[in-house]
């Protein structure tokens, strides 16, 4: 693949987005900002956050309830090391973990 994000949308035909999914992060590597999508199926608590390779939480990007549907959120590392960096996706039916890069 291009290192670009995968847009799967799984659309239904009432237009509401009924599947979960975290896309790549995009760009990545990056420095010092990078966007991560993600679709929930129904509004729900949502949790995103990142981790470092040592399993450290460094940042949470999300805490909250969300409606269903495609969300974007921005990720700024500028107070980071240079690294692997994982992010985790968690609600109460679905979870997913994907990497990314920082690159000074």
């Amino acid at each position: 693949t291009s290192g670009g994000s995968e847009e799967r949308l799984l659309i239904n035909t009432s237009g509401v987005i009924n599947t979960y999914y975290l896309a790549n992060s995009y760009p990545n590597p990056f420095n010092p900002t990078t966007r991560i999508k993600f679709n929930i199926a129904e509004r729900e608590a949502v949790q995103l956050t990142v981790y470092d390779v040592l399993g450290n939480k460094v940042s949470t990007l999300v805490n909250e309830t969300l409606e269903a549907g495609a969300h974007n959120v921005e990720f700024n590392g500028a107070n980071l090391a240079s690294g692997v960096y994982i992010y985790k996706l968690t609600t109460r039916n679905f979870s997913a973990t994907r990497k990314m890069v920082l690159m000074k």
